[in-house]
């Protein structure tokens, strides 16, 4: 019987949850000899109120369980917001028409306008499969010029793993490249069967032995807001908050802002930044004319 791939990775994603829940965090005793960490299958029915083996259809993949009982089971695993979200997600019966392997995004050119007029805070747009869709002067002078990249490689996580300069970059790249990858995650849940995404899952598992380590622990997160240490090449080390603004015309593009504390070596850091993007840019026009 062909089960639904969908169920089989929300069977995974609650066993992967359920090996982080020590039985002491929800009140029971854990005994000598265990042989799985974290909680056991019948602990967590017992915890759940279920039989073991229900619960343990639903790990497999056997069996579409209810909103109120995955809501108990969110409960007894104690998930955060963002693993809720992705549970219910996998779980929901009404899906999305999957992208098709060709349909990319696009900037529209309002906002590509916006992001031009912030000439103070690096900016770039992220879509589906973390593609990067648009950017501003100051976003290509902290990370590259992304236009030097053909469309189907202008992906961030991918440049996470192919790109030395973006383990230079990040001062906490291991953090910041399983944010990336936990955000993916995320995102496949709510596009089941993306081609683009899992040609990209594909590449990035054979040829990185980390990718797979960190893709096959089934994190989750959305994007939300942090902070980050990066040392750039010409201006040096920056700390750096950044927030995210979902489009209106496309809430599957999301547009991430960088900044400085005012007053900060990082904003002056900035600063600088943007006055040596600009004169990069008028001695390459002096060049061309």
């Amino acid at each position: 019987m062909n089960r639904n791939p969908h169920l089989n990775e929300l069977g995974e994603f609650l066993k992967a949850r359920r090996a982080e829940v020590s039985p002491s965090e929800v009140g029971l005793r854990g005994g000598q000899r265990r042989r799985v960490s974290g909680l056991r299958r019948e602990e967590v029915a017992l915890l759940a109120a279920i039989s073991t083996e229900y619960y343990t259809r639903i790990e497999q993949g056997r069996l579409q369980a209810s909103a109120p009982l995955l809501d108990e089971i969110a409960q007894v695993l104690r998930l955060n917001d963002d693993q809720r979200t992705y549970l219910f997600d996998l779980a929901a019966k009404e899906r999305l028409r999957p992208p098709t392997s060709g349909d990319r995004q696009q900037v529209d050119t309002q906002l590509q306008r916006m992001l031009d007029d912030l000439t103070a805070s690096p900016a770039f747009v992220i879509g589906r499969c973390t593609d990067i869709l648009g950017w501003n002067q100051l976003a290509a002078a902290l990370w590259t010029d992304f236009g030097r990249y053909p469309e189907q490689e202008r992906v961030f996580v991918r440049l996470l793993f192919t790109e030395p300069w973006m383990r230079e970059l990040y001062a906490d790249w291991e953090e910041v490249t399983r944010l990336a990858i936990a955000q993916l995650r995320m995102e496949s849940a709510r596009y089941p069967g993306d081609q683009r995404l899992t040609a990209l899952v594909e590449e990035l598992s054979a040829r990185d032995a980390q990718f797979r380590e960190w893709w096959t622990a089934h994190d989750v997160a959305m994007r939300g807001k942090g902070v980050k240490k990066l040392r750039h090449p010409a201006v040096g080390e920056l700390t750096l908050d950044w927030n995210t603004l979902t489009c209106g015309t496309d809430p599957d593009q999301h547009i991430i802002v960088w900044n400085a504390e005012p007053g900060s070596p990082s904003h002056d850091g900035l600063r600088l930044l943007a006055s040596w993007a600009a004169d990069q840019k008028r001695t390459a026009s002096d060049t061309v004319t």
